[in-house]
């Protein structure tokens, strides 16, 4: 049987086992093999935080996302951290105000934020460089660049994740399930940089919500980070929000050759399959099955990863 999780808590009043979420990561081993659940209280947490590779299988879990609240400002031109520019990097990728490194990391009922202003250019309110990571109910806040799925496989359920330029982007597998996705100003939702057709990345939005602002016509789905980008809505209802030609190919029209943008039995204002670009299209049943399983990001029936990876209800009372 696996052993127990290891359950450490946070409070900013003293009356837990550490006051900040960082002091909590740094008492987790290297090389970590045990479920660390970090159970943090209500409050917001106004620190960068950093979870370095091998300290794996940890839980960030909290009431609910409204109330317990982890955020920074940092921003490509500007980024004070304790961490060296050495071990986080620098310019976008460095500049997460959460930066996950560590794999089989789960996060629930928690929100991520970068509270840099609009206008502040990338301000990445996390960024997920790991494998086989999750989250459930989270908040992702933030204008430019909010949600950086960079590297590996990743699952989001019932999330919300707002934002105007290219605000969920980066090259992993991810699939969100149920996602509320939220378009504060003119941009594009996704930038995804699959960068050759032998990738299997690409990020599939599944009965999603897509809601903006004010207005009508003012963001695109999405534009190709890389030549390959490939990304599938289905099953999504779009408001207005959402420009009737859908996609763009970010000034390369070489891009439209490549890029793999599809949609799948979307529906709302925003979902006009006659008026999108010529080179994006409407999947046929067959092809939908790649994309709208969880095999998209789980694919090894021996070895499944996201069935036992699930959030850990632990009680806060416990």
């Amino acid at each position: 049987m696996a052993a127990p999780p290891r359950v450490l808590t946070v409070a900013q009043d003293g009356c837990g086992d550490f006051r900040t979420v960082q002091e909590a990561i740094d008492a987790v081993p290297f090389s970590n093999t045990c479920r660390t659940v970090i159970r943090v209280s209500p409050g917001i947490y106004r620190q960068p935080l950093y979870v370095p590779k091998t300290k794996n299988f940890i839980t960030f879990a909290g009431l609910n996302p409204e109330t317990t609240v982890l955020t920074w400002d940092n921003t490509a031109t500007k980024i004070s951290h304790h961490q060296a520019s050495r071990v986080i990097g620098t310019g976008t990728f460095g500049c997460g105000s959460t930066i996950v490194e560590g794999e089989d990391f789960i996060a629930e009922n928690i929100t991520f934020e970068n509270s840099s202003p609009q206008g502040s250019g990338q301000a990445v309110a996390i960024r997920v460089t790991a494998d086989r990571c999750a989250f459930y109910n989270c908040r992702f806040l933030g204008w430019q660049d909010t949600l950086y799925l960079h590297y590996g496989k990743q699952y989001l359920k019932d999330c919300y994740i707002e934002g105007s330029v290219d605000f969920i982007f980066g090259n992993s597998t991810a699939l969100l399930e149920r996602c509320h996705i939220h378009c504060k100003s003119h941009g594009f939702i996704t930038a995804q940089s699959r960068k050759s057709s032998q990738e299997t990345t690409g990020y599939v939005f599944l009965r999603c919500v897509i809601t903006g602002s004010a207005g009508s016509s003012y963001v695109h789905l999405g534009r190709p980070w890389g030549p390959f980008a490939r990304v599938v809505f289905a099953y999504t209802y779009m408001d207005a929000c959402i420009k009737p030609a859908g996609w763009d190919n970010w000034g390369k029209t070489e891009n439209e050759r490549t890029a793999c943008f599809y949609e799948y039995k979307c529906f709302g204002p925003g979902s006009c399959p006659m008026s999108r670009v010529c080179w994006a299209r409407e999947l046929v049943d067959e092809e939908a099955d790649e994309f709208i399983l969880h095999q998209f990001i789980d694919p090894d029936v021996e070895r499944p990863w996201l069935c036992r990876r699930m959030a850990l209800r632990i009680p806060f009372s416990a």
